[in-house]
C-alpha cells in the first residue's frame, strides 16, 4: 500500500512540475558569449499569405532567454538571433522546447525537448549521413574543378560534373528511400506529416503507397496544414480527369 501512495505521489509531482499545459509551449533558450540586451525573435508564418511574422521578442539576460506561448498544432518557426547570420529552425509544438545557441556556427545550435523536435534531429543526422558521399566529393575536388575552369580544359570539367551528377542521383535515391521509411515507422511525428506531403506533390510517387502512408497517419496529424492539404491532393488527384468518360454500365469486373 506505501508503494503504490508512493508511485502516485511521485506521479502527482511529475505532472505538477509540468511548466505548460496542453496547447502552450516554453521555449528555455542558452545563449552563451552573447551579450545581455541581444534580441531573440520568433518568426513564423502567415497562414493565408505565408509572409514571415515576428511572433515574439524577447532579449537576452546572463546567457538566458525564455519564450512562452500558445499554439495549436506543430509548425517549423525559426528563431533570429541580433548580431548572427542565419536563422534556427524548429519544430513549435505543444511541450517544453530547449534551445541552445551556438553564437560561432549557427547552424549547429541545439534542439530538444519535445517529440516532434528530438525526431527533427535525429532525421537530420541520418540525412547527414547519406549526403555525405556528395559532400566530401565537393571538398576533395573543389580546387580542381576552380583549376580547370581556370584553364578552361572541357575534359576535366565534364569529367567531375558526370561523376558528381552519378553520385547525386544516388543520393537523391537513397535519401527518398529513407524518407519512406522514416514515414512508414513514425505515425506520430510531424516530420512524417511533411515526408508525406512532399511525397503527394512528386508526380514520380506511388499514389496508392503515398495513400496508405497517410492513413497511417495519427489522427492529430492529419488535423494539422500539411495533413489537411494532403488529403486535399490525394482526393483531387483520384478524381477523373475532365472530360474523360465513365466505363460503360456493365463493363467492371
Amino acid at each position: 500500500m506505501k508503494k503504490i501512495f508512493f508511485l502516485l505521489t511521485a506521479s502527482a509531482a511529475i505532472i505538477s512540475c509540468s511548466k505548460v499545459k496542453d496547447g502552450e509551449f516554453l521555449i528555455t533558450g542558452t545563449a552563451k558569449g552573447i551579450e545581455n540586451g541581444k534580441t531573440i525573435i520568433l518568426q513564423g508564418q502567415d497562414p493565408t499569405t505565408m509572409a514571415v511574422l515576428a511572433l515574439d521578442t524577447v532579449k537576452v539576460e546572463n546567457g538566458k532567454f525564455e519564450i512562452k506561448g500558445k499554439v495549436t498544432e506543430p509548425a517549423f518557426h525559426t528563431l533570429i538571433v541580433q548580431d548572427l547570420q542565419g536563422p534556427v529552425p524548429f519544430i513549435l509544438e505543444t511541450g517544453e522546447i530547449k534551445i541552445e545557441v551556438d553564437k560561432d556556427s549557427i547552424h549547429k545550435s541545439k534542439i530538444s525537448g519535445t517529440y516532434s523536435n528530438d525526431e527533427y534531429v535525429k532525421f537530420n543526422e541520418d540525412l547527414t549521413k547519406v549526403q555525405k558521399r556528395l559532400i566530401d566529393f565537393q571538398k576533395k575536388n573543389t580546387q580542381t574543378m576552380q583549376a580547370a575552369q581556370q584553364k578552361q580544359d572541357t575534359a576535366v570539367i565534364n569529367g567531375l560534373m558526370k561523376e558528381y551528377m552519378a553520385i547525386q542521383t544516388d543520393v537523391q535515391a537513397e535519401s527518398k528511400k529513407k524518407y519512406t521509411a522514416y514515414a512508414e515507422t513514425h505515425p506520430k511525428s510531424f516530420i512524417s506529416a511533411l515526408i508525406i506531403q512532399s511525397l503527394v506533390n512528386d508526380p514520380s510517387a506511388d499514389l496508392k503507397k503515398t495513400e496508405t502512408l497517410y492513413n497511417s497517419l495519427d489522427e492529430s496529424l492529419k488535423n494539422t496544414k500539411p495533413g489537411k492539404a494532403t488529403k486535399e491532393k490525394i482526393g483531387q488527384m483520384k478524381m477523373p480527369a475532365v472530360g474523360a468518360s465513365a466505363p460503360p454500365v456493365g463493363s467492371a469486373k
